[in-house]
């Protein structure tokens, strides 16, 4: 992958815009294209072919970077960051799954951004698993929706309520708000209290062996499919929501007859009802993944 070293590099003394202009030379795939030059990686190793699928996608990964300022980071370099998740997502990505390289790389892009910023911010990891990197990121948000923007303690109700929605423990909520707000803290600090089982900072170092990147990757393609779904949810009427739910979203699908005789309709009734509220639910998630610039391949 020697052609690497030939992409754009970002700089403080080049500047962002200049960076940002050298990148919009480059010209968008095309699916055939992306498709035919991905099998010439895959099977023959071209670096030609991997160098133009990673030029074409450096603005998809700038677009990313720029969502992760206010971390005190320079922005160079969280960009650099992000371009390495786009050549390792470029690296693994397999053509013949049926989606566009944007849709697979923008994960590596987060994963790699998010394990930088995890590093730099501060000599101790802050987190390894999926929910403690999620209250990592989304701490500050959580504060501000409920009106909680100060650096100092939280109340015990805001403390609840953010547990809540981030699917975290309180004591969680409570060390990372003074982790952000105090800055550094012993690697023995205990950030638990349950007596001998009590957790220090160091109990939350990287685990050096483990592709954190790749399962934090797939554990936040879920989460943002999830809120999607959720979110989308709200262009249904009631009754096109409770029959998709039964139909398509419960573990054990109800049958058409069933439903029938619930809503006293024929079983062809509940099936176009199931049709309509399926591609209206695919059409909202697809403009909210535009909206958020997920780029869903629903």
């Amino acid at each position: 992958m020697a052609n690497y070293t030939q992409l754009p590099a970002p700089s403080p003394e080049q500047g962002l815009s200049r960076y940002l202009g050298e990148i919009r030379k480059f010209p968008m795939l095309e699916p055939e294209e992306e498709y035919m030059l991905a099998k010439r990686w895959v099977e023959d190793q071209d670096t030609d072919s991997a160098h133009k699928m990673v030029t074409s996608h450096l603005r998809l990964a700038a677009k990313i970077a720029m969502g992760y300022r206010g971390y005190g980071l320079p922005q160079a370099e969280v960009i650099s960051e992000a371009n390495v998740g786009l050549m390792q997502a470029v690296k693994r990505f397999d053509p013949e799954k049926g989606f566009r390289l944007a849709t697979y790389a923008m994960w590596w892009i987060r994963a790699s951004i998010q394990e930088y910023i995890l590093r730099s911010w501060s000599l101790v990891k802050l987190g390894t698993t999926s929910a403690q990197k999620k209250l990592f990121f989304n701490l500050r948000k959580a504060k501000a929706r409920i009106g909680a923007v100060e650096d100092g303690d939280l109340r015990p109700e805001n403390v609840k309520r953010i547990a809540t929605d981030l699917g975290v423990t309180e004591q969680e909520v409570i060390s990372m708000n003074g982790r952000l707000s105090g800055g550094d803290a012993s690697l023995n600090a205990v950030i638990g209290s349950d007596g001998e089982g009590a957790t220090q900072w160091q109990d939350w170092l990287e685990d050096e062996d483990a592709d954190q990147a790749g399962d934090y990757a797939e554990r936040d393609e879920m989460d943002a499919r999830r809120e999607l779904l959720a979110d989308a949810m709200d262009a249904l009427n009631e009754r096109e929501k409770d029959i998709l739910t039964q139909r398509r979203l419960s573990e054990k699908a109800v049958t058409l007859e069933d439903l029938s005789g619930q809503y006293d309709v024929s079983r062809e009734r509940i099936r176009q009802i199931e049709v309509r509220a399926f591609e209206k639910l695919q059409k909202r998630m697809r403009d909210l993944a535009a909206e958020k610039g997920l780029m869903s391949n629903v």
